[in-house]
């Protein structure tokens, strides 16, 4: 028996991704790698090509210049058209993704996100009748924090959703600008006074996702975590009644 750890919280020093968890991070990643194989050749040929420049067509080495190249027709179009090619391989995949992130399948469940100064508000919606669940969603101080725990991650209300699910996410603010931004979802949506922002999710692993407010928003802006408890459906679902359950009987 084995067990596989993720990277789903920020770390020390981290300048690598976060191990995806939704297809949009997974076809980001796949873009930024293949993106990386245009800029490492691009760069490798333009290094050894100014080094060439420098070793053959010096003073030492060319003492007298030569007078009758001043222009090349051929090499104009060459070094017009091989840019414009790299650019399109670039630019086809690129609105790929960007179109398919914008994609929004028919959602099952719509969350609403509500940014304050300083946490964040969170309503589930279309269930029973169109009752509504909504809690508040505060950093947990230091003092309160569990063996393990993250420091200025952890919340005292986190949001549950279920794996396997198409998931509409409304995203708005109360006061101020702020951005909901969870990286293990690749997602980073702004939350602006009086506009609702929509997003889609499609979570495809259980695990606890970490994420923060990524507009400075004032004096508290660091302390207004994000933390996503994804479980199954059967999981969510007990979560649900429990939620519902407190509140018809408190």
């Amino acid at each position: 028996m084995f067990f596989i750890s993720f990277c789903d919280a920020a770390e020390v020093w981290q300048f690598g991704i976060q191990d995806p968890a939704t297809p949009n991070l997974e076809g980001m990643i796949y873009f930024h790698n293949y993106l990386n194989f245009f800029l490492v050749t691009i760069v490798v040929f333009v290094c050894w090509f100014l080094i060439k420049l420098f070793t053959t067509y010096n003073e030492k080495v060319n003492v007298i210049p030569y007078k009758f190249f001043t222009h090349s027709n051929l090499l104009e179009i060459v070094w017009t058209i091989i840019p414009a090619i790299i650019l399109l391989f670039i630019a086809i995949p690129s609105f790929a993704l960007l179109y398919s992130i914008d994609e929004l399948v028919d959602p099952e469940i719509t969350l609403k996100v509500i940014g304050h100064q300083w946490y964040w508000s969170y309503e589930y919606s279309d269930y029973f009748g169109g009752s509504v669940i909504a809690f508040d969603s505060y950093m947990l101080s230091t003092s309160d924090l569990i063996k393990g725990s993250f420091r200025l991650l952890e919340v005292d209300n986190r949001v549950v959703l279920p794996i396997n699910t198409h998931i509409r996410v409304l995203i708005t603010a109360a006061d101020v600008l702020h951005s909901w931004c969870v990286p293990s979802f690749g997602i980073k949506v702004d939350a602006c006074p009086g506009r609702v922002t929509q997003a889609s999710l499609f979570i495809k692993r259980e695990g606890v996702f970490y994420g923060q407010c990524s507009e400075i928003c004032g004096i508290n802006h660091g302390f207004m975590p994000i933390v996503i408890s994804a479980v199954s459906i059967e999981n969510y679902l007990g979560w649900i009644i429990k939620r519902f359950d407190s509140f018809f009987y408190s």
